[in-house]
């Protein structure tokens, strides 16, 4: 059985001794296979993040968005009556507030929260991933309590999820937990990959 608490701290050292370079490369490889996904094409209303602690930049990302004239909208944390995430659609120049992560976050005070079900797609951070798209996170909840709902929806599966990594962050198998929502896609600078593929 996987240690998660020593895989977590491994695969973020990993990921934060990038050169700025392999980050920056990574960020711009990851956005170009983004682009070849009919779904992520398809899509008009786009949930991104704000990278941090070497997750892969969506910063390159966002401007492809802007190219195509998609609406981005960020996670904000919610604590009440769960602990939850809240989208904001943000726009350039729009303030941000740090959360008690330190994380960047729009502030809702500029924009009403979005339902998660009204986002086409969300790209989200992972810190570790198998080639069968199972993830695993910080280990807060916060996007598998948010998106809970798709493990009962057989049909419409409202939004797409999909997440975004290092190749460096791969391993051979995650162990799948029953609150785990999984993804659609993980995407790193290498390729795609796509559950039972």
């Amino acid at each position: 059985m996987i240690d998660k608490r020593l895989l977590r701290r491994q695969k973020r050292q990993l990921r934060r001794h990038l050169s700025k370079h392999d980050q920056r490369s990574h960020a711009l490889d990851v956005a170009r296979h983004l682009m070849t996904l009919p779904q992520f094409l398809r899509s008009r209303r786009v949930a991104l993040y704000f990278s941090a602690d070497g997750e892969i930049d969506t910063t390159p990302l966002l401007h492809q968005l802007r190219n195509l004239g998609k609406v981005s909208f960020y996670p904000a944390l919610h604590n009440r009556p769960a602990p939850l995430l809240w989208f904001i659609k943000h726009q350039a120049g729009d303030p941000l507030i740090k959360n008690r992560f330190g994380i960047s976050e729009p502030s809702i005070r500029r924009h009403q929260p979005t339902k998660p079900w009204a986002l086409d797609v969300v790209i989200l951070p992972l810190v570790a991933f198998d080639a069968e798209c199972n993830r695993l996170g910080m280990g807060g909840g916060y996007y598998d309590r948010t998106f809970a709902y798709l493990k009962n929806r057989h049909y419409w599966r409202k939004p797409i999820l999909i997440g975004v990594a290092h190749e460096c962050q791969r391993v051979t198998q995650l162990e799948s937990e029953a609150w785990d929502v999984p993804l659609d896609a993980v995407v790193t600078e290498e390729r795609v990959y796509l559950p039972n593929s």
